[in-house]
């Protein structure tokens, strides 16, 4: 099982992660890391801090000579802009004049120093920041790489922006990654990117969906028998987690709510060469909180952020005065960048089931587990 803590704040000096749980003897790849931060960092409509940073991951304990030892795992992203902030973000004793006091509707500024008990917006905000979710990519990329160890490939792909859906993915999935909005269809994100200018002109955000699947997941894992080990509602929390993320489908979830039984369930097949198998995947690969053998398939609805440049109507904490919210530097639309986060998200679900399911220490240990598992049911 996978203990997970970040640290850091948007503007601190930098952002760190711990994981324990992570198998010795897995091979880590600090170059894929890297490439798998600066996908974050892509995507038409993002900010100005994308072309501040530039996230390099450095890891601090856990690895030997490019492997794993079974220890916990330390990995650190330096914050860039820290030295833009150092008498801001300084964490030894002294004050500032520039403190925060008009809430963001949407943010988590106003119950945040409701919870915590600070008059300064700021001691909020640099947490709640999206920001952190760069440290999550990184750790992200090692759940992908333990996941790759059994032939498991997740990816994400924009599905929607604003009221702009595709409607035929004609793109591979290099194509894909290498478009602006990392979408498949062409024709449709010509006029996401006209919305998104269009929203910028305007001081605006625009929010969407993302469709984040993994290939090669075996059948049963997760578990029926308790609520927090169903692999969907571990998937759900985790998906929740990323920052404007308000809503989470497994499969065809929302289409099947208005469908009959019938037009729903994956009816089962058999043949020697695939084994058990099912022609439709509108349960999403996951059925009774286990996967069972067919792609997972989960898709993310994200908000507008709330962090405008043509800022909303507030009220001042300190003077009770109606006011505008705080303008901070932020982007137009992050659903491109919230997909890979979500990937990443779906690597440390579908780790933390693998590892309870198959778990050891020693990750050759781990696959031999695996292989016995799979001819047990008969898929070897």
């Amino acid at each position: 099982m996978i203990r997970l803590l970040t640290s850091g704040e948007s503007h601190g000096k930098a952002l760190s992660a711990i994981i324990e749980g992570i198998p010795a003897g897995l091979k880590i790849n600090l170059n894929f890391i890297n490439s798998e931060l600066a996908r974050r960092q892509k995507g038409y409509g993002r900010g100005g801090r994308m072309k501040i940073e530039t996230d390099k991951a450095e890891i601090l304990s856990g690895m030997r000579f490019g492997e794993t030892i079974g220890s916990p795992i330390s990995i650190q992203i330096k914050n860039r802009d820290f030295e833009n902030w150092k008498s801001i973000m300084k964490n030894t004793e002294g004050s500032t004049d520039k403190t925060i006091s008009s809430p963001r509707p949407g943010h988590a500024d106003l119950p945040g120093i409701f919870k915590f008990g600070r008059n300064d917006i700021r001691d909020i905000l640099e947490r709640a920041s999206a920001r952190e979710t760069a440290v999550r990519v990184a750790v992200g990329a090692i759940f992908k790489l333990f996941l790759a160890e059994f032939g498991i490939n997740i990816y994400s792909h924009t599905i929607s922006i604003g009221k702009i859906s595709i409607k035929k993915t004609t793109k591979t999935l290099a194509e894909i990654e290498n478009s602006p909005l990392r979408c498949g269809d062409p024709a449709a994100e010509k006029k996401m990117i006209k919305i998104i200018d269009e929203a910028k002109k305007k001081g605006d955000s625009l929010g969407g969906v993302s469709e984040i699947i993994a290939r090669g997941v075996c059948a049963g894992t997760g578990s029926h028998v308790h609520f927090d080990r169903r692999l969907d509602a571990c998937i759900a929390n985790a998906m929740m987690s990323i920052p404007a993320v308000k809503g989470v489908e497994i499969g065809e979830g929302i289409k099947n709510a208005t469908r009959s039984g019938s037009k729903v369930q994956d009816e089962i097949f058999y043949s020697e060469k695939k084994g058990f198998y099912r022609p439709t995947n509108r349960a999403g690969g996951i059925e009774g909180g286990m996967s069972n053998g067919e792609e997972i398939v989960t898709r993310i609805y994200l908000k507008p952020i709330p962090t405008l440049s043509s800022p909303l109507k507030s009220v001042d904490v300190k003077t009770k005065e109606q006011t505008l919210a705080q303008k901070e530097r932020a982007d137009v639309c992050v659903v491109p960048a919230a997909g890979v986060i979500a990937e990443s998200m779906l690597a440390y679900a579908l780790s933390d089931a693998y590892l309870e399911k198959f778990g050891c220490d020693c990750l050759g240990d781990i696959k031999s587990n695996y292989r016995s598992y799979l001819e047990r049911i008969g898929n070897v």
